[in-house]
This record gives structure tokens, sequence and C-alpha cells, in this order.
């Protein structure tokens, strides 16, 4: 086990120090003027808060850095290759090559975290300073919320883990440890999640802290993978021969018990978070909301969960984010950036690719299908109003462009296509700005004709990469534990009440009332999953656990190319996005070979511990297929 030795100081980020008992002559002085000595910050209480606070710098970037787990999944391709992200999606990874990680899944990050919530439980069991406000319990309670977490992440990723609860010292004979069953991790992360929630319990909530209901809707996500066919052995065993022959299954899952009594609990946890009206945004309607009201909800959602737009009735969505400061110069604040099309000289990262596009249902509920006539000719319009705060498309009305483009498209729309126009007294075709091809830049468009909006300011004084934006990731929210909710029921059999549920998602969308039962509620439930949660880190982790990866997360990227041809007697001498005077022609079809050639092996339902740490800990045993 890497990172478990325990250091004499305590380093605190927040602090700024050349103080307290130094010795006047500072040139003999030798203590350290960046650290503390650990005597010294669990008895001050500003001090013990400011180690607790620096524990959530774990959380990284949160899901927004420039490479998203969503190109990971059947979302999003990642644009610039070299990067380690084929090695995952290509199924390629091994304990060599791990392929990319990131660092907020990463094994040696997440332990050198937990160590630092062992070091807090265990100071803090007896405190050395004044309680005031409920200063201890608080910072208990963050940092059993805190180890719950960090554990979790292991857990989705690796399967059962080692659960290191105490702070190791220097000298002792034996650093190496096993792993522990999966069903120990779970009963685990849930038993500090229920001490986080308790000692949370009726303490303002702070920005980016976790509180109270934080804790709960932490456990209701734990129960609710716990009780998924992935971590059900027989289950998984009748669907993969490769968990089958795995000689240690008790480590990647339950080999006993009942899954409808996991069930259950998965649902009283989630239920406990949906029970909080406070986080309910919009939750409450008994009818499907005008599309633009739809597209615009959902915009306000990914802009910060309702936290800053709230409600009338004052609820608001977002349980924990990830705020980011200016002042820090922070990565996650360059999503824009990373991400916008390169016709705004952004550098289109994570674009959306059509497999995910083509799961957006039409505005009446219907399936939307490229066979369908009606559909292909116009696969834009009259969508799920969500696709439209999620996806940029060809055509759609975006910011003001840059002041050295701005010439070439007055009317700032997204053009992802080629078109003809008039020039000279000839009909030319030209490539859209927003291209591989663009007149712009033509090294970092999007290969797939579309372009990521989700968490994207729309402020049109955010345009370009030099500007930072404010939109936290969402670690936490409460449409989550909904759905969390609705997928206990389904499998409880109580499907009235997922139903209800489901359609308060769907009417705050803008979308219609679902009717399904059995399987097709289950499938349209998934389908719901997908799109509302699409980039928040969900669908790598869904697909997996409903081990329906090898016909989504395994299939090829499919793209689109558009085409605008004049309509005769149009005269157009500079393109803009125009029924009148173009028809245009969608053409979906597999991504160009060699770019990214998905595949889905089953030893991807779980990642492979590197071999450094095998070597380092001989006691932990590699996950199956590798």
């Amino acid at each position: 086990m890497s990172r478990l030795i325990n250091n004499t100081y305590i380093i605190v980020v927040f602090i700024v120090l050349a103080f307290f008992y130094a010795c006047k002559d500072d040139f003999v002085s030798t203590e350290p003027l960046v650290e503390v000595p650990a005597e010294l910050v669990w008895s001050d209480a500003g001090l013990a808060e400011g180690f607790v606070v620096e524990i959530y710098n774990g959380f990284g970037q949160g899901g927004l850095d420039e490479q998203m787990q969503a190109s990971l999944t059947d979302e999003a391709m990642f644009t610039h290759p070299g990067r380690g992200i084929n090695t995952i999606t290509e199924s390629r990874s091994n304990p060599a090559d791990q392929g990319w990680i990131n660092g907020t899944y990463s094994y040696e990050a997440l332990y050198t975290r937990i160590r630092a919530t062992n070091i807090a439980i265990s100071e803090l069991a007896e405190p050395r300073f004044d309680n005031t406000d409920n200063m201890v319990n608080r910072l208990k309670g963050e940092a059993h919320f805190l180890r719950a977490y960090y554990y979790h992440q292991l857990l989705r990723f690796y399967g059962g883990i080692p659960l290191v609860q105490h702070v190791y010292q220097l000298g002792e004979t034996d650093y190496s440890i096993a792993r522990n069953s999966f069903e120990e991790c779970v009963d685990f992360i849930v038993a500090d999640c229920d001490t986080a929630a308790q000692l949370l319990q009726g303490l303002a909530v702070q920005s980016g802290r976790a509180g109270e209901v934080a804790a709960l809707a932490l456990k209701a996500r734990v129960l609710t993978y716990a009780a998924s066919d992935l971590y059900d052995i027989p289950t998984a065993s009748s669907k993969s021969s490769m968990i089958a022959g795995f000689g240690n299954t008790e480590l990647i899952g339950y080999t006993s018990g009942s899954r409808p009594e996991r069930w259950q609990k998965a649902k009283a946890a989630a239920q406990a978070v949906i029970n909080q009206a406070a986080y309910a945004y919009k939750m409450d309607l008994s009818e499907s909301v005008a599309p633009d009201e739809g597209t615009e909800n959902y915009i306000v959602l990914s802009m910060g969960g309702g936290s800053t737009a709230v409600a009338a009735d004052g609820a608001r969505e977002l349980i924990l984010g990830r705020y980011f400061v200016d002042m820090k110069d922070e990565g996650g604040t360059y999503v824009g950036r990373n991400n916008g099309p390169n016709g705004y000289h952004n550098w289109a990262g994570n674009t959306p690719i059509q497999n995910l596009v083509d799961d957006y249902e039409t505005i009446d509920g219907e399936r939307f299908d490229w066979s369908n006539p009606a559909h292909a000719a116009a696969p834009y319009q009259n969508r799920d109003p969500r696709m439209y705060g999620t996806i940029l498309h060809d055509g759609s009305d975006w910011k003001p462009r840059t002041a050295d483009v701005a010439g070439r498209d007055p009317n700032n729309q997204i053009q992802t296509g080629s078109y003809q126009v008039n020039s000279g007294g000839s009909i030319v075709v030209v490539p859209g700005l927003d291209t591989r091809t663009s007149p712009i830049e033509d090294w970092n468009g999007s290969h797939t004709g579309y372009y990521m909006r989700k968490f994207i300011d729309p402020s049109a004084a955010i345009v370009d990469q030099n500007t930072r934006q404010k939109v936290p990731w969402p670690v936490l929210r409460y449409t989550e534990a909904v759905l969390n909710y609705v997928e206990a029921c389904i499998e409880l059999g109580e499907e009235t009440e997922a139903r209800t549920w489901l359609n308060r998602i769907r009417f705050r969308g803008g979308m219609p009332a679902v009717t399904d039962a059995g399987i097709a509620l289950r499938n349209r439930y998934r389908n719901e999953r997908r799109v509302e949660l699409a980039y928040e880190e969900h669908r790598f982790f869904d697909a997996r656990r409903w081990m329906i990866a090898a016909e989504t997360l395994g299939q090829k990227i499919r793209v689109i190319r558009i085409f605008g041809a004049l309509k005769p007697g149009s005269s157009v001498s500079q393109y803009a996005y125009n029924p009148d005077n173009y028809n245009y022609t969608y053409t979906a079809q597999d991504l160009d070979p060699g770019i990214e050639n998905r595949q889905w092996l089953d030893k991807m339902y779980f990642m492979c511990f590197h071999r450094d740490e095998i070597n380092r800990n001989t006691k932990l045993i590699q996950n199956p297929g590798y």
C-alpha cells in the first residue's frame, strides 16, 4: 500500500505560516515555515478545520478536466489523440498501461486522501479545542463523509478494495493489506455515511462542503449500485463467463443474500433524500412545461443546479458541488475553452457522438428513428428539450463570434456541415466555420459534427479560451436520488410509484408522461437516466452495473455529415443556416476507421490494479481478465 508512512508534520494548504514561537534569531530556527506540528493543528479549531477542508481537494476538478469521463462512454469522444483514452475504449487496459484515469479515481491519490480522513477521525475522537458552533461534529461528520466518498470512488472503479481504518506509523512490521470483500466495502461506506449524516444533522450547509443530505445521497448511490446486476454474482456469472470463472468473486460482488432486500435498502435510502423538499427544484409539476421552458430548466440545472437561479418556492437542486475560484485559476473554469467550437477558437475536446444524440426522444415521446423519413429530414427539430441544453448541433444559435470571426457569421450559428454558396457566378462548396476544415482553425474541429453545450456558460461575455467561468461540478444532485428511487421501485415491481417520479423529471424537462410497464418501463427509465445525467460521470458506471456495456460502450462511434444544397433560385454569397434557401441532407455514419476503434471486453467491467500497486502490496489480488 502506497503513501502509508506518517510524517512528523501535517501540511495544511490554506495556512500561511511564519508564526508562533519561532526563535527570535530566525537564522537558527528549525521550525518549517510551511508546516505546522500536528499537536498544534488538533488543539486549534481553525487549523483543524483547515486540515479537513484541504481533504476536499481530492475532488480535483470534479469532472471538468480537459479530458472528461464522458469520452470513455457512448456519450462523447475525445478529439485529440495520444491521451490514453483509446486504451480504455478499445479494451486494451492492462496492469502496465491502464489508460487515462481521472485523478479522482486514482488508486494512489485516493488512499492519500483516505489517510488524511483517518488522521482527522482519530484526532477528533478526543478534541482538544472548544466545540464552538458544533465545530467538532461538523469536522468529524465531514471526515466520515469524505472517507466514504473516496472509498466509493475506488469501489465503483475497482470492486472490493483494502479498507484502511487506522493511521499507519513508522516501524510497523507489515504494510501490506488484503482486499476486503465487496459486501464489506459497501457496509463500511454505508456506516460512514450514516455516521456523517448523524453528526451533520441540523447543521447549516456551507457551499462546497458536505451536509447531512450529501451523506444520505451518497448512501443512496452506493446502495443502488450494490443492488445492480454486475454486483450480484449469480446474475453476473450468467451474463459473463469471465466473471463466472474468477476464483475470488466475493471481491467483486455479493455471492449470497437477497437482491430484493438490497433493492429495498436502496429504495429506503433514496427516499430519505427525495423527502428533502428544499432540493426538489421544480419537481412538483403535474404536467409538462413548454419546450423552451424545459430547455431553460435544464440549463439552469447545468449552470449550478438551481442554487443560483432559485425556484419561486426556494427549492434548489445541487446537494454538493465542486465550486471554482478565479484567484486559483482552476482547470474546471475552462470547460468552455476545452469543449467549445473551434470556430470560436475553442478546443472541441469532448464532443457528443451520434449514439447519444439518437437516444433523445422526439418531443411527443417517440423513439427517434433514422428510417423514419420525417425524422431523417429534420433530425434537430421537435426533440427532447434537454438535448438543446446539452448539445450544440449544426444550426444551433450560440454566442457572438469573436471579433476576428464576427464578419464571417453575423448570425452566430454553429456550422458543422458543408454548404453551397454563390461565388463569382459559380456555385462552390464551403466548409462550416466549426468543422475540421474550418477557415478559422483547422486542427481542433469536432470529428462528430457536434459540440458540448452542457456546463458551458451561455453569457456573451464568455466567448474565447482566455475567459474563465464559474459553473460548479455536480458531485451529488437531487435528481440522481430521484432516479435511484425510480430504479429501485421498478426492480421491486412498484411501477406506479416509479412512473410518478419519473414523470416529474420529464415534466420539468418539457417531456410527456410515460405509461410503459415491465421491461419497456425499465428501458425507458434507463434512457431517461442517460439523457438527464449526460456528461456527469454516470454512464461509465451505469452501463457496467446494468451489464449492457457490450451493446453500448462497445458500439462503434457514430457521427453526422451534413450538406446544404442551394434551392433553385436561391442566391447566397455568405452562408447562414436557412431552410428557405437550402435543402439539407443529414447522413449518420460510422467514424472514419483508425481514429478510435471501440470494442468491449468483459475485463473492462472492473479496472485493473497497476502492477506497481501489486508489487508494493503482495496481498492485492488482481481483478478478473488481466
